[in-house]
């Protein structure tokens, strides 16, 4: 098996919360299975929300065609967390709002410089042989945006591995994976008084993420996501798959 890898990355991003509030729109904390391949399939010029309002349809057209896509998602800000600031800005088209002016105040958290490496595992299907082909060509039909288009994104370092392998012999994954499906390695170290003084320093990023769509809403269906570098071994039959000397789990 084969995989493509690439380098995500924008000056900022804005992945939106639905739970908000009349003053502010949040961000989650890192790019979700949804978003990356809403990414990917405009990349594709696979139709999006907007379109399947007029169609009717179930599913957005990219989610339909991306949703069984195997995806790794490996953060490269520090310990998995991105700085955020809040952007204040004003909308002043005339239908932004009824206010006295027709001018609207939109407060929005933005993630800063984020960045991830994201690998795809290329399956035999037609699918991933137009993946595969567009990201080696670069010919992508739509611009792709981290979130909305304020946040353009930039894809870089666009690889083909060969030699794809599972790993059933691991003690930590390097990307993101779901909590359930792992369970932490308890280390007796930490008692113990003799102190490796340049181990690396643990760190544990923690986020509930959209992990797929419900159907009759389309409303994000959430499960807890991991960045860690602590030791982990798997609870359940879900596969490891090793490539350039990374453990990944795919989404």
């Amino acid at each position: 098996m084969k995989a493509l890898k690439f380098n995500l990355s924008g000056q900022t991003a804005f992945f939106k919360k639905p739970d908000v509030n009349s003053y502010l729109y949040f961000t989650y904390g890192n790019i979700h299975k949804i978003a990356l391949i809403g990414i990917i399939g405009s990349c594709l010029g696979f139709e999006g929300y907007n379109q399947q309002k007029t169609k009717g349809s179930d599913f957005p057209q990219f989610y339909e065609k991306l949703n069984d896509l195997k995806v790794a998602i490996v953060p490269k800000n520090e310990g998995g967390y991105i700085n955020k600031k809040v952007q204040v800005f004003n909308n002043s088209v005339g239908y932004a709002s009824k206010e006295e002016g027709g001018n609207l105040i939109v407060k929005e958290q933005w993630l800063e410089n984020p960045m991830w490496d994201i690998y795809i595992l290329l399956e035999d299907n037609e699918i991933c042989k137009s993946i595969e082909e567009r990201f080696k060509t670069r010919k992508f039909t739509y611009i792709p945006y981290l979130g909305k288009n304020d946040h353009i994104a930039n894809i870089s370092d666009i690889q083909i591995i060969d030699n794809v392998t599972v790993n059933n012999n691991f003690d930590k994954i390097d990307s993101m994976f779901i909590k359930d499906k792992f369970e932490f390695i308890l280390e007796d170290d930490f008692f113990c008084l003799d102190i490796d003084l340049d181990e690396e320093e643990k760190f544990k990023y923690q986020e509930k993420l959209p992990y797929k769509l419900e159907l009759t809403t389309n409303q994000y269906i959430l499960e807890t996501f991991i960045y860690t570098n602590m030791n982990v071994k798997k609870i359940d039959e879900s596969q490891v798959y090793n490539i350039d000397n990374l453990n990944l789990y795919f989404i």
